[in-house]
């Protein structure tokens, strides 16, 4: 019986080395991810700092036009117009705090671009802007729009 105790004992022993060994492994593991965790937040939130103005090398500007416009409501809106060598034509206009690239599209009349739900319509010298997801009785999020004014 003596034997049998001792061997159970250090049979135990043994256990409790090893889940020692086991779970300093696994601190040690869990400490790596979280510093590599760490350092792929950081670097993601330098990345994001340091963000690259969108270029598309292939698509070369021919001309770029920016207007102010004058709104209803008193609100204001820059758009920067961009025509391209192939014949593209875009509008960069900040919609909700964003900063949206719009594309030209067909129109019956004057210049239609669309980004996103949203459409930017000029003609002439004015301008309206839609949420295209709102009730199609709503109005505009800007009319009367006057480049200019």
């Amino acid at each position: 019986m003596a034997c049998s105790a001792a061997l159970d004992r250090t049979n135990d022993e043994q256990k409790d080395i090893e889940m020692k060994r086991i779970f300093g492994r696994t601190r040690e593991i869990r400490r790596k991810v979280a510093a590599t965790l760490a350092a792929l937040c950081a670097g993601s939130a330098a990345h994001v700092a340091s963000a690259m103005p969108l270029t598309v090398p292939q698509i070369q500007t021919a001309t770029m036009n920016t207007l102010r416009y004058k709104c209803d409501g008193g609100h204001a809106l820059t758009v920067q117009y961009m025509n391209t060598k192939n014949k593209q034509s875009f509008a960069l206009l900040t919609v909700d705090g964003r900063k949206m690239l719009f594309v030209n599209v067909l129109a019956a009349s004057g210049a239609k671009y669309v980004g996103d739900h949203y459409t930017w319509w000029t003609k002439g010298p004015e301008g309206t802007l839609t949420d295209e997801t709102a009730d199609p009785k709503a109005a505009p999020m800007l009319a009367e729009c006057k480049a200019g004014t």
